[in-house]
């Protein structure tokens, strides 16, 4: 029988679709907390989060779909659905710079606040190490397992330098389309000159190492309870 683990499985795996549910369910809880919190004040400040957990779902979507797709389908979307995978992959960790948002507030303990950001940056992490293993697979059945990490490292540190693009400088992904000339003047511009933004690459540094840390240290559960 053919298993799977959430870091190197197959799509249609048994734990895979265990995955999926307890994903939902953990999404489901950031919904309630954030409908919750509306509810009790009847003011939606929050829920704009609920907009960034569906940002951080398409880049779980689109590596899902390059991993059930069969060969011939696969090789034909590799790029353009890998593309939009890179593009929109920041949106999934960016959701853990929301817990800037924490502040003592009228009407509600600021333990619910903290509760609801936490859940919400924690989804946002898992949808995004859930999604780069799966992206991270493919690219080792293809070149190899230090390809694979070589890979991951990249994408991690690209998805900080989104993420301070996204929090510092406000752009989205769909900036690519609606803004591309701001958008390249401020990439480059801080490109060539890279003493003059220290918090730019400070960001991008101290964010990619973080999250490369956290990816191995799940890759690395995964696997000692896959082994168990």
């Amino acid at each position: 029988m053919q298993q799977a683990t959430f870091l190197s499985g197959l799509p249609f795996s048994r734990t895979r679709l265990t995955l999926m549910f307890v994903l939902a369910a953990s999404l489901s809880l950031s919904i309630l907390l954030v409908v919750g919190r509306v509810v009790m004040t009847g003011r939606g400040l929050f829920l704009f989060l609920i907009w960034n957990l569906f940002l951080a779902l398409i880049p779980f979507a689109l590596s899902s779909l390059l991993s059930i797709a069969n060969g011939p389908l696969r090789a034909r979307i590799l790029v353009p659905v890998g593309a939009a995978w890179l593009l929109f992959f920041p949106n999934a960790p960016y959701i853990l710079t929301d817990l800037f948002h924490l502040e003592a507030r009228p009407n509600v303990p600021l333990w619910y606040d903290l509760a609801l950001i936490l859940s919400c940056a924690w989804n946002g992490l898992m949808l995004a190490y859930a999604s780069l293993s799966d992206m991270q697979r493919l690219v080792q059945l293809r070149l190899g397992v230090w390809a694979g990490w070589a890979f991951a490292t990249v994408a991690l540190l690209l998805s900080s330098f989104g993420i301070y693009l996204g929090r510092y400088l406000r752009f989205n992904s769909w900036d690519v389309l609606a803004n591309p000339l701001t958008l390249f003047y401020d990439i480059v511009n801080r490109i060539l000159h890279p003493f003059s933004f220290p918090g730019t690459w400070g960001v991008t540094l101290v964010f990619g190492l973080f999250l490369l840390v956290g990816y191995g240290t799940v890759r690395l559960l995964g696997r000692t309870q896959a082994e168990g």
